[in-house]
Formats: structure tokens, C-alpha cells, sequence
């Protein structure tokens, strides 16, 4: 781990990037999202590099920090930008959306990321670093499911319902072979074995979607507020969803919630949620993209930030989603990263960007939405 680290300062020191789009995708499992992995890098050439990205503008080191939920499709976005404007260079630190948001109010990152919209206050204190009247706001980029991953031995597939998840993470089903699981899986066989829920250690938007979901579907049953930090008993932490994945994988009996990206990359089993829709619904790009797209913006003036339906009912429409945005200031932003925040931001949410997003899977903002976070970027002083 030592040596993980300081080979990860050295080339960070170095500006070298080092992550092809495939082992974006597979390396995530050794990744440590608390430990300050970040994506930069000089620009090489790479397969796929953006195609029509504006470099105008762009020029220097830009600091990013927060969600690591998009750190799989930050680290291909970098990558690719990277080869296309030369004379930029992005550090994106995947930490963690609070900690994001923290560097933001504190003025030391030129976007942060982050899995749940600004609230109120988060708002006033960006009042700080934005200057000239400008404030933060949300900028939808990265959509997709938060998986439930299990591990099972014996056991290929799973359906669980909001209440039975929600029973499952507050300690009040602790075997696998529980009424209410068989109920929902006649046909599985499933062990006398104890469970292992894992949760996120620190500060998370991810947290804060699932007890959403779980506080808008399973009231009787789940007595949490949504938040970033976990709060029910029982259960074991891991650090970024990197962590709480390879705990997943490697622990038979356990049961924790990532973005899909990590599932898909390390072959951890998902649960499908059975939500009253017509047949139970898996965790998928397509169907997260169904669940967002009935998303209505709640923001004011130029903030997009969304208000997602967690109860929805629709044929595949997978309900457990997250929405990543970027935040930034909506004017006051600091001259010397201006350009190369509007460069790279802009080409993330276009066509090139947003193509890249399903392979990866995530699910791409939908078009109706993704044309006013274009259209802020452009206006973005």
C-alpha cells in the first residue's frame, strides 16, 4: 500500500497519466478513494481521444477534487482531454463528494464533484470564493444506478424490494436465508448464513441517494433522514466505493451498494429491486437512463440540480440512481482556470464526453437536460 501511494504522488508530481480506458475500468477495485487517488496527466496520445473538444482557452494545472462515484468516467474524460489540449493539465482527486464540497467552499479547487446537489448553506459559503455576486451551482454530468452488490456463494441471482434492503442495512435481517428474502427468491438456494452489510465510512453522496431511496420507499422500516453519513446500527464501514466493492468481493455472505462501474469491473453479483413495476428491474445503464429521465430540474436560475422519483413503478426504470454534478461558480470564478474549466467541462457534457459514459457503465444525462448544462457552461464567467 506504501508503495501504491508513493508511486501514485510520483506521478501525480510528474503529470503523467498512466490509465488506458480499460484499465479505467478494471483498476478501480485497487484504487483507494480516501487516500487521494487523483486523474492528471501531460496528454499523451490515446485511442478514442476527444475528437471535437475547443482548447481554446485552456492552459495550466486545474485542481478538481470530490465524488469518487465518477471517478471511472473522470479518468476517461482526462485522459482523452488531455490528448487533445496539450497545454492543460487536470488533477481530479477522488476523495469523496463532502470533502469535494469542502475544497470548493474553501476555494481551492476549480470544480468539485458531487453526488448530491449544494444545499442552503453550502450555497451561502460559496458566496465566499465566487466572487463579484456569484454563487455555486449544479451541473448534472454523470448519471447511473447504485448497484447492490452481493456475495453469495451458491447464489447467481437476487431480487430484494425497498423493505427488505432497508431491513438488511439496519441490522434487522442478519441471515441470508430470512423469510423475506425466500419469499422474494423461491427458486434460490439460500445459505444459513450471516449477513455483512458494508457501508461507506465517510461522507457520501452515494450514502445519501440510497437512504433516499430507502426513506421515500420503505418509511415503515428505514426511520433515517437522508444523508451523507451513514446512520443506522450494525453493519461495517469501508473508505470510497472502491473500499466498500472489494470488502463486497472478497467476503462471502456480504452485501454493500456502489456505483455499477464497480460491479461491472471486479464481476460482483447485483441485486435486481422489485418495485412493483411488471417484472423486477436490474442494475443497468439503459435503466437508470429511464429512471432519470423522468428527473424535473429543481434548481433556480442557473443551477440544475435535479429531483429524482425513488418511487417510481415504471417497467425499467431502476430506482436506486445518483446523479454526479460538477460544481462550480455561476460567476467569480478565477480567471486563470476559467478557460480550462469551461474547455473541459464542456466537452465532458458533450457528444464526445457523454458517448463515453454507457461503455463505462453510467448512464448519460438526457438530452433534454444536457443542452442547458451546455449552454451554463457557456455562460460560466
Amino acid at each position: 500500500m506504501k508503495l501504491q501511494r508513493k508511486n501514485r504522488l510520483r506521478a501525480t508530481a510528474l503529470g503523467v497519466i498512466a490509465v488506458s480506458s480499460a484499465l479505467a475500468l478494471t483498476a478501480c477495485g485497487s484504487d483507494n478513494n480516501s487516500g487521494g487517488g487523483s486523474t492528471g496527466g501531460s496528454g499523451d496520445k490515446t485511442t478514442g481521444a476527444a475528437s471535437n473538444v475547443k482548447c481554446d482557452g485552456a492552459k495550466g494545472q486545474l485542481l478538481a477534487s470530490g465524488s469518487s462515484a465518477q471517478k471511472n468516467a473522470m479518468d476517461l474524460w482526462v485522459k482523452n482531454y488531455m490528448a487533445a489540449c496539450k497545454d492543460a493539465q487536470i488533477n481530479y482527486k477522488s476523495s469523496s463528494s463532502g470533502e469535494g464540497i469542502v475544497a470548493f467552499t474553501q476555494g481551492t479547487v476549480g470544480f468539485a464533484g458531487s453526488d448530491s446537489p449544494l444545499n442552503a448553506q453550502q450555497v451561502e459559503d460559496s458566496k465566499k470564493v465566487c466572487t463579484g455576486g456569484g454563487q455555486g451551482i449544479n451541473l448534472p454530468m454523470v448519471g447511473g444506478p447504485i448497484a447492490i452488490g452481493f456475495h453469495v456463494e451458491g447464489v447467481d441471482n437476487l431480487v430484494l424490494d425497498a423493505s427488505t434492503l432497508a431491513k438488511i442495512f439496519n441490522g434487522k435481517i442478519t441471515k441470508w436465508n430470512d423469510e423475506a428474502i425466500a419469499k422474494l427468491n423461491p427458486s434460490a438456494k439460500l445459505p444459513d448464513l450471516a449477513i455483512q452489510a458494508f457501508h461507506r465510512s465517510e461522507d457520501s453522496g452515494t450514502t445519501e441517494n440510497l437512504t433516499k431511496y430507502l426513506s421515500a420507499t420503505a418509511k415503515a422500516d428505514w426511520s433515517y433522514a437522508p444523508a451523507k453519513k451513514w446512520a443506522a446500527p450494525g453493519g461495517q464501514a469501508a473508505s470510497g466505493s472502491a473500499g466498500v466493492a472489494a470488502q463486497v468481493k472478497q467476503t462471502n455472505g456480504a452485501i454493500g451498494y456502489f456505483e455499477l462501474s464497480y460491479a461491472s469491473s471486479q464481476s460482483i453479483k447485483t441485486v435486481d429491486i422489485n418495485t412493483g413495476a411488471s417484472a423486477p428491474v436490474k442494475a443497468s445503464s439503459a435503466n437508470a437512463s429511464t429512471a432519470i429521465a423522468a428527473a424535473k430540474i429543481a434548481g433556480t436560475g442557473k443551477d440544475l440540480a435535479l429531483k429524482l422519483d425513488y418511487t417510481t413503478k415504471a417497467d425499467n426504470a431502476y430506482p436506486i440512481v445518483l446523479v454526479t454534478y460538477e460544481v462550480v461558480c455561476d460567476k467569480g470564478n478565477k480567471p486563470a482556470t476559467l478557460g480550462t474549466v469551461k474547455s473541459f467541462l464542456s466537452y465532458a457534457a458533450g457528444a464526445d464526453g457523454q458517448k463515453l459514459l454507457t461503455d463505462a457503465s453510467y448512464a448519460p444525462i438526457p438530452a433534454e437536460i444536457n443542452s442547458k448544462v451546455v449552454s451554463t457552461i457557456n455562460e460560466l464567467q
